[in-house]
């Protein structure tokens, strides 16, 4: 793993000496102590059986307290790299100067969401913003004017979604309301399948128009249901690729035929871009654009303000006008001078930078390097995303039964033995859910886990999502270059090898010795890592 100097600073400055040793001094058992102590008890921590200390980010790159470099595959959240130069001194500039709420005449606020708007198509782009904190809130507000404008209450959304934290959008997000600690869908909710053309109903290409309308004509009848029961949907929320959801494109049409449906009964249409707009996709600004649609709503978060708390609403201007009710609309923070010199700031670097374009070129590289270790690796069943967000699937291959023959061949018959056993195991699992000739191999949480944890160790952090939580996804900062994919793919690769579980290894034709500790060929991780893998995080495999 490369390491850096703790004395290294960001932006070439030095960094003073009291922070230098602050840093090194990190004390990580005592800091998870008092963190599990004074924070909310169930504040989630990434990487809980090793949890990391940050104490600085630099482009694409993250370092923990020991001075250990990390390249950050998954933090969307820091959209041109972290502490950008141009970023950071449009912050400091300003917080020096004024901030204050928006109720006050601030040019650069304006300026910023006349140039935002400016990213949009129309009639978007004749439309207005409204400046919020986070995404969830962008979701909320997103809400209020959908029923404001309708008179409508319910929400269509998608299954597995997540649209935030707050109470409101809790309730339509499936990735929350279905799992521990949810109150499950709500009466005014209606739930779409996921329109996976890899794992759903409907198979075959995401490309594929017919997978599209097909999965369109299911929420159709869905939706057609609804108005039949009396019931009213105000608006329909999807992202324009599913994040939590698996790092799904939508096939070819999806979202033309479910907001024409939508549409047809009254309802609007809200594109969550939270995750996944802002360039990422590297043909179009905004991931909505790939289908060829143009929403009511957008929402916007997290890249937006590249770390510091910006999200917005863009609305067409006649379903804003439907808002504007007599109730005046007020955001202490939202569109602060400081939030709008930032976001102006972050607008500035994609398109100086020409980040759209490199996250076409470097996406590609990425995906197709996916693709090509698949090819060797039966464990990756699919390889899916645009530009700069792509996700693999991790799979229990149904080869065992060749592998059996070939040992049997070998007149190694104990061998041959286990793999019939596991080949038959596996197909049942793999026919499970899903009885149908075509089904997909059966989803492989513990050894996506696995993958992650040891590309982790290795200092390429990568996060695993999904219904069934076997996808790897990659959403990194859109700095990330040529040489981090050819770093990621080398590690993913080797991780693979490294990550087999014991009995699949000895099927393999180049079988690792698994240490007796740990069912995973885990070198260099250290035991107690491995033992915590192995342990309540994990189930059986």
């Amino acid at each position: 793993m490369a390491a850096v100097s703790a004395v290294s600073a960001p932006l070439g400055q030095a960094r003073p000496k009291e922070q230098v040793a602050k840093a090194a001094s990190i004390d990580v058992a005592a800091l998870i102590a008092e963190r599990k102590r004074v924070l909310g008890y169930n504040c989630q921590l990434n990487y809980p059986w090793q949890p990391m200390a940050v104490v600085r980010g630099e482009g694409q790159y993250l370092y923990d307290h020991e001075g250990r470099q990390y390249l950050d595959g998954v933090n969307n959240v820091c959209h041109v790299g972290h502490c950008h130069p141009k970023v950071v001194a449009a912050a400091a500039e300003q917080l020096a100067t004024l901030n204050t709420n928006s109720r006050y005449l601030h040019p650069t606020v304006v300026e910023y969401a006349r140039d935002l708007l400016s990213t949009f198509p129309a009639p978007l782009r004749d439309g207005c913003v409204f400046f919020v904190n986070s995404g969830s809130e962008a979701n909320d507000l997103a809400l209020r004017i959908a029923r404001a404008h309708t008179g409508a209450h319910d929400v269509a959304c998608v299954d597995h979604a997540y649209h935030g934290h707050l109470s409101s959008t809790i309730a339509f997000s499936p990735y929350k309301f279905d799992h521990a600690g949810g109150e499950g869908k709500a009466e005014w909710v209606h739930r779409l399948p996921i329109p996976c053309a890899y794992r759903g109903k409907h198979r075959g290409k995401s490309s594929d128009p017919a997978v599209g309308a097909a999965y369109a004509a299911d929420a159709a009848a869905l939706l057609d249901g609804t108005a039949a029961s009396g019931r009213r949907v105000c608006a329909f929320f999807a992202e324009s690729m599913l994040s939590c959801g698996g790092q799904v494109v939508l096939p070819a049409g999806y979202l033309r035929g479910v907001y024409a449906a939508v549409r047809a009964q009254g309802g609007i249409c809200v594109a969550d871009e939270v995750q996944v707009g802002f360039g990422r996709v590297g043909s179009h600004w905004w991931a909505f654009e790939t289908q060829d649609v143009v929403p009511d709503i957008v929402t916007l978060g997290k890249p937006i303000g590249n770390g510091f708390p910006l999200a917005a609403v863009v609305v067409r201007a006649e379903v804003a006008r439907s808002f504007d009710n007599g109730m005046g609309y007020f955001n202490t923070y939202g569109g602060n001078p400081v939030a709008a010199a930032v976001g102006q700031a972050v607008l500035r670097v994609v398109r100086d930078e020409g980040l759209l374009a490199k996250a076409l070129s470097v996406g590609g590289a990425l995906q197709a390097g996916f693709r090509a270790i698949g090819e060797a690796h039966a464990e990756i069943g699919d390889v899916r995303g645009m530009g700069l967000f792509v996700g693999a699937e991790i799979v229990k291959p149904v080869d065992f039964a060749e592998r059996a023959r070939a040992a049997g061949l070998r007149g190694d018959l104990a061998q041959a033995g286990a793999a019939r056993a596991e080949a038959e195991r596996l197909a049942g699992e793999a026919g499970s859910a899903d009885r149908r000739d075509d089904a997909p191999p059966a989803p492989w949480k513990d050894l996506a886990e696995a993958i992650a944890q040891l590309m982790r160790e290795r200092g390429v952090l990568v996060a695993v999502d999904g219904p069934w939580g076997n996808v790897i996804k990659l959403k990194p900062p859109m700095c990330f270059s040529h040489a981090d994919v050819r770093r990621t793919l080398s590690e993913l690769e080797a991780a693979l090898k490294l990550a087999r579980p014991a009995e699949y290894s000895r099927l393999c034709e180049a079988p690792r010795p698994v240490p007796a500790a740990s069912r995973f060929a885990v070198e260099p991780l250290a035991a107690a890592a491995a033992a915590a893998a192995d342990g309540a995080r994990h189930s059986k495999l």
